[in-house]
């Protein structure tokens, strides 16, 4: 008697990882090349760096389509639904040990280098011989070379930003819980309002970024205080950007009629992603901006 096995179906093979990874590199590439660059009235760099976030884009949007035909077409199995789980916790597992990176350096300084520098325990000497007027105080507001900057406060426009972050994971959840019970509309209205409250986050530390060059004089060469504060935050806003893409296409899915209460993957895949932006930005507003 022949035992029935679960259909597993294996996709052929796809250009889309290559392409990604050529995008990526294009990214890192034109983003150095464009920090090496800033004191020149023209930076070539800018250049390669918005052609690598045209061919990411590019990429998302076909191996999103592929994807989604692929699902339509009905060549997933639930087999194949554990391993797209499975796959999204460990996209978010690393992105978590990415930030963990950039907190531990934020940290490695805060903690230890600073102190080090003004002489803390046996150090006695160093401060003194290295940098004769340095204060071990965080935020560092100088640098050795002379430059000056502010620090960025937590009032204002990151505390705006906080809120809207959190009222957004509050009005995804709701668009979740309709689309558990069926119920379009609702899901519809609070989905299109995460989106709108995600583009107003990015637009607001947009305007931050402007304040923080020409108010504070708070540059990426400032020192390491400039260094981790456009570092983490530039890196989330990316990532913010990111989610949004992929709400984004959920929204249109959700507009032409997909998904069901039992079957909605992609939205809950979006929906991880974005309450893992959302845990990031609280970490950051405390050890970045409050603390």
């Amino acid at each position: 008697m022949s035992e029935q096995y679960e259909k597993y179906y294996v996709p052929a093979q796809s250009p889309w990882p290559i392409v990604g990874a050529v995008a990526l590199f294009f990214i890192a590439a034109g983003a150095g090349l464009t920090v090496m660059q800033m004191e020149q009235e023209s930076s070539h760099g800018q250049y390669l760096l918005f052609l690598g976030l045209a061919v990411l884009l590019y990429m998302l949007v076909n191996w999103f389509r592929n994807v989604i035909s692929e699902s339509h077409g009905g060549l997933y199995s639930v087999q194949m639904d554990r391993s797209f789980r499975q796959g999204m916790s460990w996209f978010i597992f690393s992105e978590v040990m990415f930030f963990a990176a950039f907190f531990g350096a934020l940290f490695y300084a805060r903690m230890l280098a600073v102190p080090w520098l003004g002489g803390d325990g046996n150090n006695v000497m160093t401060g003194e011989v290295l940098w004769p007027e340095f204060t071990a105080v965080w935020p560092l507001e100088s640098t050795p070379g002379g430059t000056t900057t502010q620090a960025m406060g937590w009032q204002g426009l990151p505390l705006i930003n906080t809120i809207i972050l959190l009222v957004s994971s509050v009005t995804l959840q709701f668009a979740h819980t309709a689309i558990e019970k069926d119920q379009r509309k609702p899901l519809t209205l609070f989905l299109l309002l995460t989106i709108v409250l995600g583009v107003c986050f990015l637009g607001l530390q947009a305007y931050e970024y402007v304040h923080a060059y020409q108010d504070l004089g708070l540059k990426l060469d400032s020192g390491i205080y400039g260094n981790t504060f456009f570092l983490l935050t530039g890196f989330h806003g990316l990532h913010v950007t990111l989610g949004a893409i992929m709400l984004s296409v959920v929204f249109i899915r959700v507009l032409k009629g997909h998904f069901s209460s039992e079957k909605h993957f992609a939205f809950q895949a979006a929906a991880w992603y974005w309450h893992f932006v959302d845990v990031v930005w609280l970490c950051l507003f405390v050890f970045v901006y409050v603390l």
